[in-house]
């Protein structure tokens, strides 16, 4: 009867030291897991860099399509005698003088 227990006893004693070491493993390297996944956080990749230009120059193009439109509709309504869409028609021109520069020009191929 003393006999398996002791075998049990041995046996308990080996699986509590791995998880004890397991722990203390865990345990010391935690910091090190915490600082870089901050600093991953913290960080910017390039590709997540490029992604978010492409998404403003996205905006900015769509920007200046939607004022060039507007500013068409502008034109032909001045054309009819609409004195308030020629004062309409300048401002949207100004807006779009503002942005022109903002969105970058692809090479003719």
């Amino acid at each position: 009867m003393r006999g398996p227990s002791l075998v049990l006893l041995a046996i308990a004693s080996f699986s509590v030291s791995g998880c004890l070491a397991k722990t203390a493993l865990d345990v010391a390297t935690a910091p090190v897991r915490v600082a870089s996944k901050a600093v991953d956080l913290a960080t910017t990749s390039q590709s997540e860099a490029d992604e978010k230009r492409g998404r403003e120059i996205r905006k900015r193009e769509e920007r200046l399509g939607q004022l060039q439109r507007e500013r068409d509709k502008s034109d032909k309504a001045c054309l009819n005698g609409d004195r308030r869409a020629c004062d309409r028609s300048s401002a949207l021109n100004a807006e779009i003088q503002l942005l022109l520069p903002q969105v970058p020009v692809e090479p003719e191929r």
